[in-house]
């Protein structure tokens, strides 16, 4: 008959073993884990299996599983982490083993591992357990034997205090940009008011790179003020002599529309005052689509990088102007290289309530694509954070959604909830970011006076993509 082990107690400090003449016939153990996409990367690392029915799930979907699932030597290695640390615990030893796989763990699955003592060799110290795995759904999906010395002896230690592992993706978003735009020729880009250092040296730095060819406007005492400075030649620079922001801004605007610069950098004016040059219908700046802002961001812990929109621009967008941001970013997601983007309509829930407007927008916004209002990308929404960027997150709450863990675009219920997401993103999960204003004839890079340089240049880097873009399909 199968019973439960009494095993002592394991806590956070010290770890217990069953000595092999206390175990008897029919005692189990077993654990539970719930499976996360970064369980599955980590495996792949530690093994080197990085077959991509595992670990793309681009490839995944093509196939008759549809989705990533975990490697079957996952479940092996719960198994021997039951058997390691409960029974019998520490000091034993598998001498051998043999599993079935029977079925895929899926990520958001909760598998529970158990192992049970069916046989004793007393001479030799050895149990032979039976192994099983078994799904929230009562699925066995591995079952198996392994052979065990277990110790003679009792054993009561620390608990090994392990070093703490980061999973981080590559973070290489700044030289992909630069790449894409080596084989493009410098574009003339307007440089707004760039009368402190950050936005002076941002221009040289841009232009360092190859990216643009940069018309400082400005007081000309100003700049030659801040190039003597910084020991900088401006030399073949074209200035704009203007006697303030505000007329820099103005000017800015006007030789855009004269098609004398095909971008606007904003320097160290207001975005307010920028804006308000360029979004009158005087300027004739504006197109057929609202004026739109889209953070460009990569973080170590999410595999690709992704816009949000908009976080700078429209305070609090209706759903007419939230269909011109999804859009916007959709233009800039095929831009730059996605095919066919995942946008995901944030909320704070991820069910359609009426009293939250935001869920409502989403499920508009969702509609609006199924009947081909909107095109060009996969929506889903309402969406909350989580589920967006997590396909566990979304299994466990039994969500079934094709953009969920893969978002390439989030689209935030407002500014402040976008501006919040962005900078903490950025401070505290080290995201690496640019910004760009599209809507307009031309595109616009609209810093922050703390944005770091690679984000400044990597903005500029994007202004250039679009602007070529431009030059082929005029917004």
């Amino acid at each position: 008959m199968t019973r439960s082990m009494p095993i002592p107690t394991n806590d956070l400090e010290r770890i217990h073993n069953r000595a092999f003449d206390d175990i008897l016939p029919g005692e189990t153990a077993s654990l539970q884990r719930t499976l996360t996409a970064q369980d599955i990367q980590l495996f792949a690392l530690v093994s080197g299996d990085v077959n991509p029915l595992y670990v793309d799930p681009d490839f995944a979907a093509t196939t008759q599983f549809n989705t990533v699932f975990a490697h079957g030597m996952w479940g092996g290695a719960l198994i021997s982490a039951l058997i390691g640390t409960q029974l019998p615990g520490p000091g034993s030893v598998t001498l051998g083993q043999t599993l079935k796989f029977l079925a895929p763990v899926r990520i958001g699955d909760t598998l529970t591992v158990s192992v049970t003592v069916t046989a004793r060799d007393e001479a030799r110290q050895l149990l032979t357990l039976a192994c099983s795995g078994i799904n929230q759904e009562g699925c066995v999906v591995l079952e198996g034997e392994s052979l065990v010395h277990a110790a003679s002896e009792h054993i009561d230690v620390h608990r090994v205090s392990l070093p703490g592992i980061e999973l981080r993706h590559s973070a290489d978003g700044l030289n992909r940009l630069l790449q894409a735009c080596q084989p493009l020729e410098p574009i003339r880009m307007a440089v707004v008011h760039p009368c402190d250092e950050v936005s002076f040296e941002a221009a040289l730095d841009a232009r360092d790179a190859g990216l643009i060819k940069p018309i400082l406007i400005g007081p000309r005492d100003k700049l030659h003020a801040l190039a003597a400075k910084g020991n900088h030649d401006l030399a073949g620079f074209t200035i704009e002599d203007v006697p303030h922001s505000h007329a820099a801004a103005l000017r800015g605007a006007e030789m855009a529309r004269e098609g004398q610069v095909e971008a606007l950098m904003k320097g160290s004016l207001h975005t307010d005052e920028l804006m308000s040059a360029v979004v009158p219908s005087a300027a004739q700046l504006r197109t057929k689509r609202r004026i739109t802002h889209c953070f460009v961001m990569q973080t170590p812990f999410y595999p690709r990088p992704f816009i949000i929109t908009d976080a700078a621009i429209n305070i609090a967008p209706l759903l007419a102007d939230k269909v011109d941001i999804v859009r916007n970013a959709i233009d800039l997601a095929h831009i730059l290289g996605v095919s066919n983007p995942h946008v995901a309509i944030l909320a704070a829930v991820e069910t359609v309530n009426a009293n939250m407007p935001a869920t409502l927008d989403a499920a508009a916004l969702c509609k609006m694509a199924d009947r081909g209002q909107i095109t060009g990308a996969v929506l889903d929404g309402p969406l909350a954070f989580d589920n967006a960027i997590s396909l566990a997150a979304a299994r466990i709450k039994g969500i079934q959604s094709p953009v969920s863990g893969k978002a390439d675009i989030l689209v935030v219920p407002d500014l402040e909830s976008g501006n919040m997401l962005a900078k903490q993103l950025e401070y505290l999960g080290g995201a690496a970011s640019a910004g760009i204003v599209l809507g307009a004839k031309v595109p616009i890079v609209l810093t922050s006076r703390a944005d770091s340089r690679e984000a400044r240049i990597a903005s500029c880097a994007i202004a250039v993509l679009v602007a070529h873009h431009y030059r082929v399909t005029p917004p």
